[in-house]
């Protein structure tokens, strides 16, 4: 009920009067005195005046599972949603929840993370108060070798919401970062539990750099976060909500069409790689090529220097000119 108050109030012009939040909820006036008292714990600016009722002044950029709810326009992706202030991983909590049979679309957000992880075992810091830390559970229907769709599945959804809420020209770095300016603001990792022909459940976890002044020194030259790019902060949860919500429209025609190729011409539009020089980091090979965008599949398509076409698929792709290639 406190997420549905919240969500009310945030969507009412004036006051709502505590007869109307009784009535709609059919509580005691009571119950609605308790859930407006734990919303100004938490931090919640709420004016209660007498024959008018109560409105919201001011809403904190607190990440809490009511806050998320109440800005939350799904289906059912995220309806199933666990909070911690502070865990080792949200990817490790999701897989877990996986391997007991936890709901798919159940979504984990953490303030702080002791343990995140990034790609090939690198850490990812989440500084409390500043990121996002979340990690989605999926089972979705296809084959396993599939899979890596996703990843690119949420970078589209992630680009397209953080477009969208922030004005920035925020592009995707191939095939799981999210840049601006040059420089990275967040990263994906998937991870994957299956059998040869059947997947059990599918992790998606991403950090994002939003309310982030500076950065330590062995990254700043390559971070940077939406404030520092915007000038102004963000409220976290708004854009985890429309994260969501991008990523379940994504993810269904996705799972849908059986490849990425209802989103595959935007995604291109999003991709800097597309149409410049990149390097190409293979075991024990490197190579440079012009990237043309992705295929249905996901992998990069790329024209080596003597005219011949390739396909990308598990090698790390950089672009000249990000992350200190010129």
């Amino acid at each position: 009920m406190k997420a549905e108050i919240l969500k009310m109030l945030r969507q009412s012009d004036g006051y709502l009067s505590g007869q109307q939040l009784c009535d709609h909820f059919q509580v005691s006036r009571t119950a609605v005195w308790k859930a407006i008292n734990q919303l100004k714990e938490e931090g919640y600016e709420i004016e209660a005046v007498r024959n008018k009722g109560y409105r919201i002044v001011d809403i904190p950029d607190r990440i809490t599972a009511d806050a998320i709810k109440s800005c939350l326009e799904t289906k059912w992706m995220a309806k199933n949603l666990e909070y911690y202030d502070e865990i080792d991983s949200t990817n490790n909590r999701a897989k877990t929840l996986g391997e007991a049979g936890g709901a798919d679309g159940t979504l984990f957000v953490a303030e702080t993370q002791t343990a995140g992880k990034g790609r090939r075992g690198r850490c990812w810091q989440s500084p409390a108060g500043s990121s996002i830390s979340m990690s989605i559970l999926l089972r979705p229907v296809m084959n396993p070798s599939d899979a890596p769709m996703l990843t690119l599945v949420m970078a589209y959804a992630a680009t397209k919401a953080l477009r969208e809420k922030t004005e920035l020209d925020i592009g995707i770095k191939w095939p799981n970062d999210l840049v601006v300016s040059g420089k990275k603001i967040s990263g994906i990792l998937t991870e994957m539990s299956a059998e040869i022909d059947y997947i059990n459940h599918v992790v998606i976890g991403i950090g994002i750099n939003v309310n982030m002044e500076s950065f330590p020194e062995d990254i700043a030259k390559t971070a940077t976060s939406l404030r520092i790019e915007a000038g102004k902060e963000f409220r976290r949860f708004e854009l985890i909500a429309t994260i969501m919500e991008h990523f379940e429209k994504a993810y269904e025609a996705v799972c849908e069409a059986g490849s990425l190729e209802p989103i595959m011409e935007d995604y291109n539009r999003l991709l800097v790689n597309c149409g410049r020089r990149v390097r190409v980091l293979e075991p024990e090979h490197e190579y440079d090529a012009l990237a043309l965008g992705i295929d249905k599949t996901g992998e990069l398509q790329v024209e080596c220097e003597d005219g011949s076409r390739k396909s990308v698929f598990a090698g790390e792709v950089s672009v000249r000119g990000i992350y200190g290639y010129v």
